[in-house]
């Protein structure tokens, strides 16, 4: 049976993959626009260049004024340093030296703008007549350096949120989910409930009546149905606050396995140790936790093919001495690594009948309500399985 919420995951990677996607389209376009600026730039300062050369070289004064007006003084973004080949600076262009500097000051800043300007562009170089060369050092423009940082501030952006998307998706399954198993738990108590009161009735007067009096059925019959209140108010516990209490683990482990061995196949044996004093407590909702070990074990049972041990051992975790794990190992078919994370997803079951909502359940209970956790410790094909229950001590 293919996971119900198998399209949660599907989903979240389209939202990574589109914002993927539109980040790297985003950095492509701008890397042409700032490709197609550059260029453009570094055309305007050579015609910087050979306005430069031309209004050595002329001497027609309307002819220096228009030079000198749409072709110089139109240059409003691109900064530009003109030195002469002993490096002195005849000029600058777009170049905001900062005030109160003295002249010498101002001559070391400029110098140290020109040692920026190398390291972005080879300056430009203007031959006059007789030899003299001048030397015109750029740098970009204030517009192309925030293009270029355009694209990794909208890669930012988008990653943002994509990481709030994705986690937004999360919460509202979560939280659907959440929903879907109240609903679904409390209507399962309330159905239950006529018929366990009937039984009830039945059971009250069958051990009444002559007849039945001396009959082990109706103390059996007792037994099923103070285990189907039991199950009702497991169902009628989730979505509510469960009371935890400190409880001797061990005896709740034991009795909880001991209602389930008399209903299980004789070929299967359970064995219960401990690694701590037997009086040692642990922080449960006994009706839920039992039912987590009931779901762990019928589990257990159905990969044995009725046929097999499981044995529970109650010791410390390693990480955290105020902790208390409870391992529980089966001898069964046990999980392929590929499907270690999936066997908690609703839905998922290796059975043809089932709906697979007994580990998912199980997780729920020990994580949400009693803040531990539940996992696969250890799994082997063809050899077995053991899941570990960490509880608060």
């Amino acid at each position: 049976m293919i996971p119900i919420y198998d399209q949660k995951s599907r989903i979240k990677l389209l939202i990574i993959g589109g914002a993927l996607l539109i980040a790297a389209a985003t950095v492509i376009y701008t890397n042409v626009l700032v490709k197609r600026l550059t260029e453009r730039e570094q055309q305007q300062i050579e015609l910087f260049a050979k306005a430069q050369r031309y209004i050595i070289s002329t001497e027609e004064e309307t002819n220096l004024v228009f030079v000198q007006e749409e072709v110089i003084e139109k240059n409003k973004t691109i900064p530009v340093i003109l030195a002469d080949d002993q490096g002195n600076i005849l000029g600058t262009k777009n170049v905001d030296v900062p005030k109160g500097m003295s002249e010498k000051a101002s001559i070391r800043y400029l110098r140290g703008q020109i040692e920026k300007m190398k390291e972005q562009h080879q300056p430009i170089v203007v031959e006059y007549a007789g030899g003299a060369r001048q030397f015109i050092f750029y740098k970009d423009s204030e517009l192309l350096t925030q293009l270029r940082t355009y694209p990794l501030v909208q890669l930012a952006v988008i990653t943002c949120l994509a990481v709030i998307a994705y986690f937004a998706f999360s919460y509202s399954r979560r939280a659907e989910q959440n929903r879907v198993w109240v609903g679904l738990a409390k209507e399962t108590a309330h159905q239950l409930g006529t018929p366990l009161s009937s039984l009830m009735a039945w059971q009250a007067y069958m051990k009444e009546s002559e007849r039945f009096k001396d009959e082990p059925i109706v103390e059996e019959l007792g037994k099923d149905v103070r285990r189907l209140e039991i199950i009702t108010e497991r169902f009628s516990n989730i979505g509510s606050v469960p009371v935890l209490k400190d409880e001797n683990i061990l005896q709740v482990t034991q009795n909880a396995i001991a209602y389930l061995q008399s209903r299980v196949s004789k070929k299967v044996s359970f064995t219960i140790t401990t690694s701590l004093p037997t009086d040692t407590p642990a922080k449960v909702n006994i009706p839920l936790f039992d039912w987590v070990v009931e779901n762990i074990c019928k589990n257990a049972v159905d990969a044995m093919d009725g046929r097999g041990s499981i044995h529970l051992h109650i010791r410390r975790p390693a990480r955290n001495k105020n902790q208390i794990a409870l391992d529980i190992t089966d001898t069964g078919k046990g999980i392929p690594k590929s499907k270690l994370e999936s066997v908690f997803l609703p839905g998922y079951t290796t059975k043809k009948r089932g709906w697979g909502l007994g580990l998912a359940l199980a997780k729920r209970i020990i994580e949400n309500y009693h803040q531990g956790k539940l996992f696969v410790k250890w799994s082997e094909v063809g050899k077995g399985t053991t899941f570990r229950i960490i509880l608060n001590g």
